[in-house]
């Protein structure tokens, strides 16, 4: 197949022609039917200009607009006309076209890529997907049809096929929407069952995605036909055909823009009251925040930034006075735009990071709220070498590029924990990178429900806690004991994970996937995770898979674990998956949380804030040997954007055990870029989890002293100690301080 030439061209026009006077000897197009809605009728015309196609049915025309060798846009305009209402809102440019040809056959019209065939059938007028090798990704049951408030699309539906998607829904999203209807809009309800944070873009198991683009609010029935309806009298789609869901993902955010880079402290709890006229608790003054960031330093507890006008009618004082005294306790200053952003660049001059968002501030409806989401975020980087950093309830496509999501006010309960889990990784699917709700919520709350929120809410990228509306102050140190130990447990590991945490986000920015993912993502050839056995459950990463206790109750039971080997974090007990964990003795300190077999997790050991490296300090790596696995650590200075000009480094540590109970060979890479502040040099931690002593250890072959005693460990500069009472088994491994621009083999034997 070649690209048309002008004989070809000819051949179009008179092709259009010809049907055109089929057309007006046959009568109207398009079919009614009796509930007001019309269907698309047969084709009229054709004609083809580079990488677009015009499809004429009567009156209706259809546009394909190939953007890519996987991406085209589809649009159809009842009358002829077509409007665009999004613009250049959310559809970011995507550079040249593809190459693309056409052929016609009896009853439809091809049109191809090198990747895949838009089939045109002609009567009536259908679209079908395939690949290039003539596998059908999707087809039309029926022709698009529309009545006076909506536009429909029906396609059909496979066998095994599962839908994910349509932004945050509250209470599901992380197993599939097979068989399920989902709003999408915004309602305003934050509780089970809302959607705020919508995003019209769903996808399938397929291989394939589609983003409607509009601003209107749909409703996408997953039955068998599968029909997604927006309502608006035109259709406006583009259509993503990815090897794997993650592909899709990748698609969807290189046309909508990928998830922004968080600062570091935005990946650190933050904190949210109001501090002036707060009429819960009394008359207070702005200044006061700052005794309130001295306590999560008295109580040796992490947090990265603090809203200090949270609340209706709370303004402020003393701002750049607050921002300063805040620094000093190595928390960044945010503020809730509640008078809208008029205001933002003397505000960022003063030392506000971070704004949190209302759409009632800024403007009602789908378009105020991503306008407001991306000027926040300009206005943050054109007064500040920071990067933006904003916080909102309710957005739409293209949110994901300028800020975090948030599923809005909750009251903190058990039930409120349970519908929560599956909201955030079920986000993930739709190219959301950083969603979240606040620890226990804003009203009622408990210690224990406090406790239980907070443990698996540190494992997702980003979390608040927010009190400006509760009779009381619900700072992670509020409670006693043995509340306030625990808290300080899951914060601070929280922190060492940084590094972890942190080079997902980078990849995010590539790839589009957030790091918190439902298992079905991760595991997309296992049929159970795309079901409620998974529901309660996800993955943080690649290999944390965190089950969080949502009930008043000290045993988790129906913990699904996927094919692999699977170590529990706290005792080093492993199982085989695919198996289902019942029983699980959880105590109100112990999250169940479990590792993947292959895990190579880079840390950062005993800090309560990232501001604590120094030059000298450690990295650490724990190690889960199973075959040969890699991860790469990403690093910059975390604060500013030199990022984007190429300022960040990589280092990967390669993992090699070729069998159980056998020798572990870890090939740590040279660290490869540059940036402000980074490490030239660093001692190293490794914790091997092995299950058994090796008879030596080697560091670029030289042997390793053996320390007898966790305290000579401790106190040696370098060498190794097994304990065997560790987790089932840990071989600790220390070097003297290396430059991190050469690599280095540790071998365990």
């Amino acid at each position: 197949m070649r690209k048309p030439r002008k004989a070809t061209r000819l051949r179009t026009l008179v092709t259009g022609a010809v049907l055109g006077l089929v057309a007006a000897l046959a009568g109207p197009v398009g079919s009614a039917h009796g509930d007001g809605a019309t269907t698309v009728g047969d084709v009229t015309g054709f004609t083809a200009r580079g990488s677009v196609y015009r499809i004429r049915a009567g009156e209706a025309e259809a546009r394909v607009s190939f953007t890519g060798a996987e991406t085209f846009r589809l649009e159809l305009a009842p009358d002829g006309t077509y409007a665009d209402p999004a613009g250049k809102d959310i559809v970011l440019p995507q550079g040249a076209a593809p190459r693309t040809w056409w052929r016609e056959k009896r009853d439809r019209y091809e049109l191809s890529t090198a990747e895949v065939t838009l089939r045109v059938y002609k009567k009536p007028l259908r679209f079908a997907l395939h690949r290039a090798d003539g596998h059908r990704i999707w087809a039309e049951t029926k022709g698009l049809s529309w009545d006076k408030e909506q536009t429909t699309q029906t396609l059909a539906r496979g066998a095994d096929e599962q839908f994910y998607g349509a932004g945050m829904q509250n209470g599901r999203g992380n197993t599939s929407h097979r068989g399920k209807t989902v709003e999408v809009g915004v309602d305003y309800n934050w509780d089970d069952g809302g959607h705020p944070n919508s995003v019209p873009f769903y996808l399938s198991s397929a291989g394939y995605g589609v983003y409607r683009n509009t601003y209107a609010p749909g409703t996408y029935r997953f039955g068998d036909p599968v029909t997604t309806s927006e309502k608006e009298r035109r259709f406006d789609a583009y259509y993503f055909a990815g090897k794997s869901m993650k592909d899709v993902i990748g698609q969807y955010t290189r046309l909508t823009g990928k998830p922004f880079l968080p600062p570091l402290y935005g990946l650190e709890i933050g904190d949210s009251d109001c501090y002036l006229h707060n009429k819960n608790r009394g008359e207070r003054h702005t200044l006061d925040a700052l005794k309130v960031a001295d306590g999560y330093v008295d109580h040796d507890m992490p947090g990265g930034w603090m809203l200090v006008n949270d609340g209706y009618g709370c303004g402020y004082e003393n701002l750049a006075q607050a921002g300063q005294g805040l620094a000093k306790d190595k928390m960044a200053m945010g503020l809730w735009t509640e008078d809208g952003l008029a205001k933002l660049a003397d505000q960022v001059k003063a030392g506000q990071r971070i704004a949190k968002l209302d759409v009632a501030w800024v403007g009602d409806g789908y378009k105020f709220a991503l306008d407001g989401c991306k000027a926040a975020y300009r206005g943050i980087e054109d007064n500040s070498d920071a990067r933006g950093f904003t916080w909102a309830p309710e957005s739409w496509s293209g949110a994901q590029r300028c800020g975090v999501q948030w599923s809005g006010d909750q009251k903190g309960s058990w039930e409120y924990i349970r519908w929560q889990i599956p909201t955030y990784a079920g986000a993930t699917m739709s190219g959301l990178a950083y969603t979240t709700g606040d620890v226990d919520g804003i009203f009622g709350g408990s210690p224990k429900t406090y406790v239980r929120d907070l443990q698996w809410k540190a494992f997702l990228p980003a979390v608040m806690t927010m009190d400006g509306w509760a009779p009381s102050d619900k700072q992670p140190y509020r409670y006693g004991e043995p509340y306030t130990s625990i808290n300080r447990k899951y914060l601070k590991l929280k922190e060492s994970l940084l590094p972890y945490m942190y080079s997902y986000a980078a990849e995010a920015t590539h790839t589009g996937v957030g790091p918190v993912r439902p298992l079905a993502l991760e595991f997309p050839d296992d049929p159970r995770a795309a079901t409620d056995a998974a529901k309660y459950e996800f993955m943080s990463g690649s290999y944390f898979l965190v089950a969080p206790v949502y009930q008043d109750t000290e045993v988790r039971n129906g913990i699904y674990l996927p094919k692999g080997t699977w170590t529990d974090y706290w005792t080093g007990r492993t199982y085989q998956g695919p198996t289902t964990v019942n029983g699980y003795h959880a105590p109100l300190d112990t999250l169940p949380l479990f590792v993947r077999g292959g895990a190579n997790i880079p840390m950062w050991p005993g800090i309560r804030s990232y501001r604590d490296r120094t030059a000298d300090s450690p990295l650490a790596w724990d190690v889960y040997p199973q075959g040969r696995s890699s991860f790469t650590r990403y690093e910059d200075d975390g604060v500013t954007r030199e990022h984007r000009r190429g300022a960040y480094a990589q280092q990967t540590l390669t993992t090699w055990a070729p069998r159980a109970g056998g020798p572990v060979l870890l090939q740590v890479g040279a660290e490869h870029g540059h940036f402000k502040g980074q490490q030239t040099a660093r001692p190293y931690q490794f914790t091997v989890h092995s299950g058994h002593a090796p008879r030596l250890a080697t560091l670029d072959g030289r042997r390793l002293p053996h320390q007898l005693t966790r305290a000579a460990f401790d106190h040696a500069t370098e060498g190794w100690w097994y304990d065997p009472a560790d987790r089932g088994g840990v071989i600790h491994v220390k070097t003297a301080s290396r430059r991190t621009d050469r690599a280095f083999t540790v071998m365990l034997g």
